[in-house]
């Protein structure tokens, strides 16, 4: 039975809290329901912190087929589904067969422009994103709490909730940081309405999101004592981790922060987490259920938030009608979009003799000749909306699927505190690092059969791709590895090109919309675009 989350919870609030959505952070709500009507008991609080974790995991409290945004489709203005095809459909990892639908052929052959709807989607949906999470701390202030007459542990509950909201804040943030560099800026201080967001530096924003998350580390719920679905402690470590490992990229050479990186990803490590017994169960429809290794994730439910993005798209997108989809937990679904270039299936084969039972695909042919064709290229059998014990996920209709998706679990902080030693981090050990390496390895093969004795950076990214492939870390690790836009690396059809080819180097950023650019005076298009 999938647990009941906040996520499910959102209440009078998805009526309420902005019904559409522009590249504005500073939207006002224009229907009936006031604020002071939606704020007005301690439950419309508790509605309105679902509706800021909701945004993740919905396109709108409305239902499927609507959205928070404008100008984009309804199916495809989700988070994760723009967030994921921007970090995996750009990479060696994926390409996908729509070529019909606008924006994807660009994403797989990286000649994107400031006009791109997918990227524009991304980023008008983290802009909302935020936008919700600072009028929820607008109204949550003591001020606010008592002129409603909130006081006690009811308001002391509240002041929970508002940190909760920061750290998601903070989450989006650090997306816009990462992909697009230099975005708007506002907070919850900010006037609504009075002028257009400022824009931030990239180092700028880095420094406001290590702050906001150091200050949250030390008042978030500790780790396991949250509501499942919900930010604690160790979120704002991992997350933490992951910036200071890629401190460089956003605060240029010579600006590392390995040191830190190793402190706080030690600090999940130490926080009482595990690594799930068996790997193929982390991405399974109950993956809710006595999962000691996910942080935090973003909640789906195929019968309570109904999505066509999320691990709904996620599922579906890879499955073939000729797959047999009912295995896969939609047996009316299948669209046939997504599946790995040769690249990705390559980095299991170590020589060794031994199985990875990381490597699930399926197929025969991994090249790609006409990247239209789903079934030239392997199958990615990783994501399914069926239980560890067989049965369907919950779906209403054989195609909402039921699988959490995380966003952080703790085989990534290993994969962090080991590069990060070798990138000459203080705090750590080799002799450690290698070892969490094992973990991994050991899971991944059932024995020690393929440990290993030496690491190297290199072994560490085909690692990270063994590990953490199609969970959207794949862009951010090429860059960090000076591969992503290299001609020295090459993948089939990168830059165009059946044997892949290199491209302009400030593709590491994404561009600034153009119809932002247009609407906001106070932006300057990235560097290219």
């Amino acid at each position: 039975m999938k647990r009941t989350t906040i996520l499910m919870k959102t209440g009078l609030l998805a009526a309420w809290m902005f019904a559409a959505c522009s590249q504005n952070l500073d939207l006002v709500p224009t229907n009936d329901i006031t604020a002071d009507m939606a704020f007005s008991t301690p439950e419309g609080y508790k509605s309105a912190l679902a509706k800021v974790y909701g945004s993740f995991a919905t396109t709108s409290g409305r239902g499927p087929g609507e959205s928070d945004l404008g100008g984009i489709d309804a199916g495809t203005s989700d988070f994760l589904r723009l967030y994921w095809n921007a970090q995996e459909l750009t990479t060696d990892e994926a390409i996908c067969a729509w070529l019909g639908d606008p924006g994807i052929p660009d994403l797989n052959y990286m000649s994107w422009n400031s006009s791109h709807i997918m990227l524009r989607g991304l980023y008008t949906r983290s802009i909302y994103q935020i936008t919700v999470a600072n009028e929820f701390l607008r109204e949550s202030t003591d001020e606010k709490l008592n002129q409603r007459g909130i006081s006690g542990p009811e308001a002391q509950e509240i002041a929970h909730y508002r940190l909760e909201a920061r750290f998601l804040r903070a989450f989006q943030y650090w997306v816009l940081m990462d992909l697009f560099g230099n975005p708007p800026f506002i907070t919850e201080t900010d006037g609504i309405g009075k002028v257009p967001p400022r824009q931030i530096t990239r180092a700028e924003l880095f420094g406001y999101v290590e702050s906001e998350l150091l200050d949250l580390e030390t008042q978030l719920t500790d780790p396991h004592q949250n509501e499942y679905g919900r930010a604690d402690k160790a979120a704002a470590w991992a997350l933490l981790a992951r910036m200071y490992l890629n401190a460089e990229t956003y605060l240029g050479t010579g600006n590392g922060k390995y040191t830190e990186a190793i402190t706080y990803a030690t600090k999940v490590i130490d926080a009482g987490y595990a690594l799930m017994e068996n790997y193929r169960h982390l991405f399974l429809a109950d993956n809710d259920q006595n999962n000691p290794e996910v942080i935090l994730s973003i909640n789906y439910d195929g019968i309570q938030t109904q999505n066509n993005g999320g691990t709904t798209f996620l599922i579906n997108s890879s499955v073939h009608s000729s797959m047999g989809p009912a295995s896969f937990g939609i047996p009316n679904g299948g669209w046939g979009g997504n599946r790995s270039r040769s690249t990705l299936p390559l980095a299991f084969d170590d020589h060794s003799g031994a199985t990875d039972t990381r490597a699930m695909f399926m197929g025969d042919q991994p090249d790609i000749e006409d990247p239209s064709l789903f079934t030239q290229g392997l199958a990615v059998a990783k994501f399914r909306n069926v239980t560890s014990s067989g049965e369907n996920g919950r779906s209403v209709n054989g195609v909402f699927c039921s699988t959490d998706f995380p966003l952080f679990r703790l085989a990534e902080q290993y994969l962090i505190y080991a590069e990060a030693v070798l990138r000459g981090g203080n705090g750590g050990s080799t002799a450690q690092a290698i070892a969490y390496i094992n973990r991994l390895r050991e899971r991944a093969y059932g024995n020690t059969s393929g440990n290993v004795t030496s690491i190297s950076l290199d072994g560490i990214l085909n690692e990270r791709s063994r590990e953490l492939y199609w969970e959207a870390f794949r862009r951010t690790d090429l860059i960090r590895y000076g591969r992503f836009t290299s001609g020295d690396y090459l993948w089939p059809f990168k830059g165009g090109v059946a044997n892949g080819a290199g491209v302009e180097s400030y593709r590491t950023l994404f561009p600034i919309p153009a119809a932002d650019l247009i609407a906001n005076p106070n932006l300057t298009q990235n560097t290219g675009y």
